[in-house]
């Protein structure tokens, strides 16, 4: 049986995957050629986007200038794009992971596995901390890999090299991932570490919100660079205490610290609370007229861990 890969997303950062994918399927005879991205239905200058994007191969709103493969194919309806698939790539703001999986649950491949590119946490009931590879495992019964890295969505789209950090629970199911994801430019490396990689992926996005706010202040690179030391060994305490098996080497690799750097000089995160201070506009405006659509993650995770720590009486060891 050949694998099918579904693209859950098509932002920015959904499409330069996209990218990728398409072209590394179609190369390899054990994947179906044709990867199906599905796309929020929205209009953009009098089109359906899944239209401009199947006509063009150009998603014109979130990634333009940049050509996806022919073989990938926009699909605004959620359960259409995803039959047949057996490897699911989420990559969709945290917010919405629920509301998706519940429905896809119980309508998805019966050997569908996924994969997460999702930089966020799930707060349950009672304040509590739950990874969102572990949420969508547990609402669609699968397995469910991570990928995070230092990826800056522009970047990739134009073949920079860079490095991601895959996290696997399953070798197996890692593998056929890999294959989907890894090339020349785009170098995956494996770590059997779900928790500290996926939790740094997450957290990274609260301490660019402090490195913008550092940035708008004008305190300057000694007080930058501060923060991202302080936010580094706080990530590593926050994910250890949290879960056991978190190893130390795992923060070192493109997931850990050069993502943490990447996003605290070049992210949307920091870029918005730099605005932040130099504007006084609220976070939820500056989203509106900043990020063309896209979803400010870091002022949402800092609520949420913000939640837990204080539900958890940990605040006090996270204040300077």
């Amino acid at each position: 049986m050949l694998e099918k890969v579904c693209l859950i997303g098509s932002g920015n950062w959904g499409s330069a995957i996209a990218k990728i994918v398409g072209r590394n399927v179609a190369k390899y005879p054990e994947y179906d050629a044709e990867v199906k991205m599905w796309v929020f239905e929205e209009i953009v200058d009098g089109e359906r986007l899944t239209d401009i994007i199947n006509n063009t191969h150009i998603n014109t709103k979130y990634l333009p200038n940049i050509l996806l493969p022919k073989n990938v194919v926009a699909v605004p309806e959620l359960l259409e794009a995803v039959r047949d698939a057996t490897l699911l790539v989420f990559v969709i703001p945290h917010q919405f992971v629920k509301g998706v999986c519940e429905q896809l649950a119980g309508r998805i491949h019966p050997k569908a596995r996924a994969i997460s590119l999702i930089k966020g946490v799930d707060v349950g009931g009672g304040n509590s901390l739950q990874l969102i590879s572990v949420s969508i495992a547990q609402q669609l019964n699968i397995d469910v890999s991570v990928l995070m890295g230092a990826n800056i969505a522009q970047e990739v789209a134009l073949e920079q090299f860079c490095e991601s950090t895959l996290g696997y629970r399953s070798l197996e199911n890692a593998k056929a991932f890999y294959k989907a994801f890894n090339t020349p430019y785009f170098r995956v490396s494996l770590v059997e570490d779900v928790a500290a990689c996926e939790l740094s992926g997450a957290l990274k996005n609260v301490v660019a919100v402090a490195a913008g706010l550092v940035d708008g202040l004008k305190c300057g690179d000694n007080t930058k660079a501060a923060i991202i030391r302080i936010g580094l060994m706080e990530m590593r305490k926050f994910a250890k205490h949290f879960y056991s098996g978190v190893k130390d080497e795992t923060f070192f690799e493109s997931c850990g610290v050069a993502d943490l750097i990447t996003t605290c000089f070049g992210g949307r995160n920091r870029k918005v609370a730099e605005a932040r201070v130099l504007t006084g506009k609220s976070f939820e405006e500056l989203e509106k007229e900043m990020l063309n659509g896209q979803k400010l993650q870091g002022s949402l995770t800092a609520k949420e861990v913000h939640q837990i720590l204080k539900g958890s009486n940990l605040l006090h060891e996270y204040m300077c």
